[in-house]
This record gives structure tokens, sequence and C-alpha cells, in this order.
């Protein structure tokens, strides 16, 4: 093990922090039930979420990881707006409502990270990375 660090400059932990104030307060307010509060929450989340990404995108594995969290967010934002608009439990095709269409982007996430550990991070042992 060598003595390299990864710092996260203060600046982008304060947005990074500022991000989780936004995702809880999307996720808090799908729970009770406050359209306006969650979908409007939706927009800071994932504009946060896109910045951190891109900022990070220097290392594979931030890129990766942080994108999974974008398609995650998207996700669980359409899944939101799903059952806020009613439209939730229509359905789709063979017994599948709209609803469960949140699973491509849920999939998505999977896949970013299964190309990170079982294809990228195995090609690349001797470039530097955080995980």
């Amino acid at each position: 093990m060598g003595n390299d660090t990864y710092s996260i400059p203060l600046h982008y932990r304060k947005m990074e922090n500022l991000h989780i104030v936004f995702w809880l307060f999307k996720d808090i307010s799908w729970c009770m039930i406050w359209r306006p509060l969650g979908i409007a929450m939706i927009i800071p989340t994932m504009v946060i979420a896109i910045i951190i990404a891109y900022r990070n995108r220097q290392y594979m594995s931030e890129l990766c990881h942080n994108l999974a969290i974008v398609v995650w967010i998207a996700a669980n934002s359409y899944w939101m707006i799903s059952e806020f608009l009613h439209f939730d439990t229509f359905p789709l095709f063979f017994g599948y409502t709209f609803k469960h269409l949140a699973i491509v982007p849920f999939i998505t996430g999977i896949l970013l990270l299964a190309f990170y550990y079982l294809i990228w991070k195995p090609g690349h042992k001797d470039e530097q990375e955080t995980l």
C-alpha cells in the first residue's frame, strides 16, 4: 500500500452534503405524499448528482458509482411521479405496470457497476482508483 490519498475539495464536499438534503426532502415528500415539493426536489437532486459525476470523471470508479447514483435517482423519481400522478398501477404488458418501468434505470445502474467491477477494474490493475 502506498501513501496515496484521495481528497475531496471542501466546496465539492459541501455540494455533496447539500445533495443529501435535497434527496431526503424528495423522499420525505414522496413518503408524505407532498406532490409539489417532491417533484420540485427532483431537479436539484438530479442536477447535483450529475455535477458530482462530472467532477469526478477522472477516476473510473467514481464516475461509474456516481452515474449509478444518477440513474438510481432517475428511477426513484420516475417511480415517485408514477405514484403521485396515479399511473403506477396502469397495465403495461404481461402483468407489468407503468411503475415497473423504473427497473430500466435501476438495471442501468447495476450494469454500470458490473462494467466497472467485472470489466474495467480487472483490466486496469495498475491505474490509480479510489476503490
